[in-house]
C-alpha cells in the first residue's frame, strides 16, 4: 500500500491516465534560429573555439518619455541605416560573416528573405579571402551554404529565372548541419571539413 505525503491511500484504480506526450519536433522546441545560434556561439566563445557575435542593428533614437527618472521609455526610432549580416568573428584566423534565414515553406526558399546590400557585403567579403555563408533553416534541417553558392542562385533570379531556392537544390548544394545538445548547431565542424583539412 502506498500512501500520498498528505496521508491519503493511493488507489491506482481512481488515478487520472497518464496522457501521452506529443512527440517531439524542431518546431516545437520553443527556440529561434537566432537563440540557437547566440547559444553556439556562446560555446565556441567560453571554450575559446572561436570568436563570433550578432552584429548589432544601428538604430537612431528620435523620441524618448521620462515618466520617472529611472524608466525611459523609447516611443520612436529609426533604423540608421541597412544592417549587413547577422554574424561576423573569427575563427582560426579566418575572418567568418554570415546570415541566418528560416522559411516555413515544404517545397523551396524564398530568394526574396535576402537583400541586394546583404548579397553585396557577402560578395564583397568573398572578395577580401574572408569566409562567408548562410545557415538555412529549411525542411526540419539546418544547412549551410557558401556565399559563392547562394550568389549563383542569386544571379539567375535577377536574370529573370526562379525566385526560389528549391528543396533538391538546397540538398544538393548546401551541407547539414547536426541538431546537437552543446553545441547547438555545430556550424563550425562544416566549416572545417570545408576549409582547415
Amino acid at each position: 500500500m502506498f500512501r500520498y505525503p498528505n496521508g491519503k491511500t493511493y488507489n491506482p484504480s481512481t488515478a487520472p491516465p497518464k496522457q501521452r506526450q506529443p512527440k517531439e519536433t524542431y518546431s516545437n522546441r520553443g527556440m529561434t534560429l537566432e537563440e540557437d545560434l547566440n547559444e553556439t556561439n556562446s560555446y565556441y566563445l567560453d571554450r575559446g573555439i572561436a570568436v563570433i557575435h550578432k552584429k548589432p542593428t544601428p538604430v537612431q533614437i528620435v523620441n524618448v518619455d521620462f515618466p520617472k527618472r529611472s524608466a525611459a521609455v523609447i516611443r520612436e526610432a529609426y533604423f540608421k541605416q541597412s544592417s549587413t549580416t547577422d554574424y561576423n568573428g573569427v575563427y582560426k584566423g579566418k575572418y567568418i560573416d554570415f546570415e541566418a534565414k528560416e522559411t516555413r515553406s515544404s517545397t523551396s526558399f524564398p530568394l526574396q528573405n535576402f537583400h541586394e546590400h546583404q548579397i553585396r557585403h557577402m560578395k564583397m567579403v568573398l572578395d577580401q579571402g574572408g569566409l562567408s555563408f548562410v545557415i538555412l533553416s529549411a525542411f526540419q534541417t539546418f544547412y549551410l551554404m557558401e556565399a559563392a553558392i547562394l550568389l549563383e542562385f542569386w544571379e539567375r533570379k535577377e536574370n529573370g529565372g526562379r525566385k526560389s531556392i528549391t528543396k533538391k537544390e538546397i540538398e544538393l548544394t548546401s551541407h547539414p548541419i547536426p541538431l546537437g545538445y552543446q553545441p547547438r548547431i555545430d556550424y563550425i565542424k562544416v566549416l572545417e571539413k570545408l576549409y582547415f583539412l
